[in-house]
């Protein structure tokens, strides 16, 4: 589990394929920036723009991690070299800063708009149908791995378009700070969603 606080924005360094054939995953050494790797073990657990992968290999500056080519088909960010948002794996002794967020991505959404209002930055994205039931206003979603609050859904035929207000702080300390119009983004709903979908949908 995670929170959705980026802890370190770090840099995929290398993608080496691990095999030959279409449906080889890949290995990404990742440079960890300023996460600290003195309590990361091998097989525990990191986000990297919010999908969780295991730790294969480690050194005091970054850590190894292998990518399944279903993995690949379902995020974006994680095929090429650049910045990408780290967390660790949330232990119980640490505050929930953002909300439960387990790693797995949900989706992906296309960012529509990316530019500033005031001091800070709005940030509009269009999230496909099957994802869009779970979007509500002053609800929580997490966007490349960091945890945001929705200020306001529109829905459309193709799905809705969310958007979010981004504090200085959050675009500095992140790697939201690259994002554009047009560019994909990983995107996994709130946990809570899930269970109330699950809820009101069961037919006994």
């Amino acid at each position: 589990m995670f929170t959705g606080i980026v802890a370190a924005v770090g840099k995929i360094t290398s993608i080496t394929p691990l095999g030959a054939g279409p449906d080889a995953g890949v290995r990404l050494n990742v440079d960890a920036g300023c996460l600290p790797m003195g309590d990361v073990a091998l097989g525990d657990s990191i986000a990297l723009n919010g999908a969780c992968m295991t730790v294969v290999s480690k050194t005091d500056a970054g850590f190894m991690v292998d990518v399944s080519r279903e993995s690949l088909n379902r995020t974006v960010g994680l095929d090429t070299a650049g910045e990408v948002n780290l967390e660790k794996a949330l232990t119980l002794a640490e505050r929930l800063g953002g909300h439960l967020v387990s790693g797995h991505v949900d989706g992906l959404g296309v960012v529509r708009k990316f530019e500033p209002v005031g001091e800070s930055m709005e940030l509009v994205v269009e999230a496909p149908k099957e994802l869009a039931k779970y979007l509500a206003y002053k609800g929580s979603i997490v966007v490349n791995g960091v945890s945001l609050t929705v200020n306001n859904v529109v829905d459309a035929v193709g799905g809705c378009e969310f958007s979010i207000n981004l504090i200085p702080h959050t675009v500095e300390v992140t790697a939201l700070k690259h994002l554009k119009a047009g560019v994909r983004v990983n995107l996994e709903i709130d946990l809570i969603a899930r269970y109330v979908e699950r809820m009101l949908t069961l037919k006994v």
